[in-house]
């Protein structure tokens, strides 16, 4: 139940504070007064829909407060999300719109605790059910008819349609593992042989080292290059350790240092490390001088050698060309294709087995969907039979209505579609809603059908209706008013409404006006200067005192307070109390 609501630079609303109170409350005013504002408000501050326009002019931030006294049950479930309601079930919701720069910020609270729009979701559907005249478009759409119904079959309805949507995911991977199974088939023996083609080409080739490509080339340059080696290594020879030549080699040198070295360490021990170097570079000089004519006497040109070589380096570019880059990369390759090898190979699951499947997995789409059509059926018995009811005192006593299950291909909503069938007049055969109900039969429709779920639902809430009751005639309205009154028997209501005949079956009364101030100002000057700015408001009034809900009843009626509409407001109110009574009578009696 709504308990109040705060409202700051919202659309037209400077600051408001209003206080509800249990049973029917309604709103009224003259067209465009801004009712509907404050209704959006109350959907806003539960995680409604927003945009920069609903900042009032001229401000960067709006501010919206609720405060809810929520059930049991549903203080429980906010206990489980960690909010603890306040003193008496008391929930405090409040949200900000904040403007900066191209964007719009908005920050939503419950007790302090900021959530996000998911959880807000799940709450608002716990406390408020809003419904506007638009609404009645919906009802002509198939898939709403559905979900309707659906929502009036209850939990256990709404459960066999999650198993049915399981189910049918379920069906639908099955059908998609037995789809790709086939295709395989038709694809893998032109696959099969293609990478064994690959494979017979990268299996000759004998691919086994990344750097053989490496070594190979360097072996043919040692190999094309043996004469310069054989010359290059025999002057190296000569220059380390015996020279021919008129010159002494390099060995020859260090060794007469080492003599010097020698006579200089008699004189000074500090030369010791000196003539140990020396030394160790003759070990050195003459053992590099030993290898590299070693080396020299053992090459050998080698032809033939060479001539494989080049062809090894042919065929390893060539595979590098078709395969990869490097025979790095070929190598990865080959790996690849033969892990594909050996699942194009692998037979897997058999596609008889995999048909078994799709054909069990049908089986129980089915029988859930059968489950599911049970359901509905039953339900859709029982809402004829109390939507009926609920439409009879609305002004439609010969009313046919049938909500048709038509069968479908079953599906993750089932195996059918519904379809609203109704006729208005006696004499004439049902038709589809959507064809033959007029603009008022449709409103009556939508709140004998709002009736019929809240009465289902344990948990009380705060239904909203924003002009429900438009384009009626009297003694619909009349209709209408006490249908709203059985409601507000169960829950909280609040009513936008121009119908006096509503208006006087209202346990609470706000009177809505749009005001011009000056800037600054709070109250409505009838004297402006000329150069202060103006800037539009809306004002709320609650009508406690019947004299002014008796003047503004009359309002209503277009009498502008002559004796003839007071004293037809004053009869409303005196009808309204006695409804009222033989209602609350009626409800303690059910009890």
């Amino acid at each position: 139940m709504l308990l109040s609501l705060s409202i700051e630079n919202f659309a037209l609303i400077d600051q408001l504070e209003l206080n509800f109170q249990a049973g029917l409350t309604v709103l009224t005013g003259e067209t465009g007064a801004g009712k509907s504002i404050i209704l959006d408000a109350i959907d806003v501050v539960l995680g409604g829909k927003v945009n920069s326009r609903l900042i009032r002019t001229g401000s960067q931030k709006s501010k919206i407060q609720g405060v809810f006294r929520v059930s049991d049950t549903l203080k429980k479930w906010l206990e489980k999300n960690q909010i603890k309601p306040l003193v008496q079930n008391q929930v405090i919701f409040s949200r900000e719109l904040i403007i900066g720069g191209a964007s719009l910020r908005s920050r939503s609270k419950v007790n302090g605790l900021l959530v996000n729009r998911s959880f807000m979701s799940k709450l608002r559907e716990q406390l408020v059910e809003i419904t506007a005249q638009g609404q009645t478009v919906e009802l002509m759409i198939p898939e709403r008819q559905r979900e309707l119904l659906d929502s009036y079959g209850g939990e256990i309805l709404l459960e066999q349609r999650k198993k049915v949507k399981e189910a049918y995911e379920l069906t639908q991977i099955a059908k998609h593992n037995l789809e790709k199974r086939i295709s395989i088939q038709q694809q893998q023996a032109q696959r099969l042989d293609f990478v064994n083609y690959q494979l017979k080409e990268l299996d000759e080739a004998q691919l086994k080292d990344s750097e053989e490509l490496e070594d190979l080339e360097q072996e043919r340059d040692r190999l094309s290059h043996i004469v310069e080696l054989q010359q290059s290594s025999y002057q190296a020879y000569q220059l380390l350790y015996q020279n021919d030549r008129d010159a002494p080699a390099i060995a020859d040198l260090l060794g007469d240092a080492e003599n010097i070295l020698i006579n200089m360490v008699d004189y000074d021990q500090k030369l010791e490390p000196i003539l140990e170097m020396i030394r160790s570079a003759i070990t050195e000089v003459v053992e590099a001088g030993q290898q590299i004519n070693s080396y020299g006497d053992n090459l050998e040109a080698d032809p033939e050698r060479l001539g494989e070589i080049e062809e090894r380096i042919r065929i390893l570019k060539n595979i590098c060309r078709k395969y990869g880059s490097t025979l790095q990369e070929v190598i990865k390759f080959y790996e690849q294709l033969q892990k594909e090898l050996t699942e194009l190979t692998d037979e897997g699951q058999s596609l008889e087995d995999l048909e078994k499947k799709y054909e069990i997995a049908q089986e129980y789409l089915i029988k859930l969907c059968q489950k599911l059509t049970l359901l509905r059926k039953n339900a859709s018995e029982k809402l004829e039979e109390q939507l009926i009811e609920e439409l009879k005192p609305l002004a439609m006593e010969k009313v046919k209505f049938e909500c048709r299950l038509i069968s479908s291909i079953p599906n993750a909503k089932g195996a059918e579609t519904i379809a609203f069938y109704f006729s208005p007049n006696p004499g004439e055969e049902v038709q589809p809603l959507s064809i033959i109900a007029s603009g008022g039969e449709m409103t009556r429709f939508l709140l004998a059908l709002k009736s019929c779920f809240t009465q289902a639902q344990q948990t009380p809430k705060t239904l909203i209706f924003d002009e429900i009751d438009a384009g009626v005639s009297g003694k619909v309205a009349q209709a209408i008013a006490s249908k709203l009154n059985q409601l507000s028997c169960y829950h909280q209501v609040l009513c936008v409404t121009h119908q006096p005949l509503v208006a006087a079956m209202a346990d609470g009364h706000f009177r809505v006006d749009k005001q011009t101030i000056e800037t600054g100002t709070t109250e409505s000057s009838e004297l402006i200067n000329e150069d202060s700015e103006l800037r539009t408001v809306i004002r709320v009034k609650s009508l406690e005192k019947y004299d002014h809900r008796r003047d503004e009843l009359a309002e209503l009626t277009g009498g502008h307070s002559a004796q003839d509409a007071i004293a037809f407001a004053e009869s409303l109110l005196a009808q309204a109390k006695i409804i009222k009574r033989k209602s609350l009578e009626m409800n303690r009696h059910l009890q």
